[in-house]
């Protein structure tokens, strides 16, 4: 995964994860990458500096966040969560099952699990509704 530091071309900034540089590419010109704050699908990455790993980079990390980040991180972690405890882990047959469920196949449910970015086109294209679940690091260990 990949953190770019975005913003709309009403100046709002915002940060947002891709699994590489040409995910956010794709992701933009599907008009997929859009502002937070006023739905804007002009986006552009902002010049970073590049991430140095030092063995002080979560108290570093820990510090330079303000409080409403730090809220909005427990909020989106709390949202995952809730997810995750009312609906069903699918895997990584998650591109099927929603296709499954969109098309009245099987019962509609809450679902999660794993997609590519290539099935997760197709679903699009598909016209099936979902949302990326944030991943944060306590999440894998």
């Amino acid at each position: 995964m990949i953190r770019f530091q975005l913003c709309c071309d009403a100046d709002h900034e915002f940060d947002g994860w891709f699994r590489n540089g040409d995910d956010f590419d794709t992701q933009k010109k599907r008009g997929l990458v859009s502002c937070p704050v006023c739905h804007s699908a002009k986006v552009e990455k902002m010049l970073m500096a590049p991430a140095v790993s030092t063995g002080r980079k979560k108290e570093t990390m820990a510090l330079a966040m303000g409080e409403q980040q730090r809220k909005a991180i427990a909020q989106l972690k709390a949202l995952a969560e809730k997810v995750r405890e009312n609906a069903d882990y699918v895997g990584d047959k998650f591109a099927e099952e929603a296709r499954k469920i969109h098309f009245g196949e099987t019962e509609a449910r809450g679902i999660y699990g794993e997609a590519t970015p290539d099935e997760a086109r197709e679903l699009v294209e598909d016209g099936v509704e979902f949302m990326p679940i944030p991943v944060f690091p306590d999440d894998q260990n």
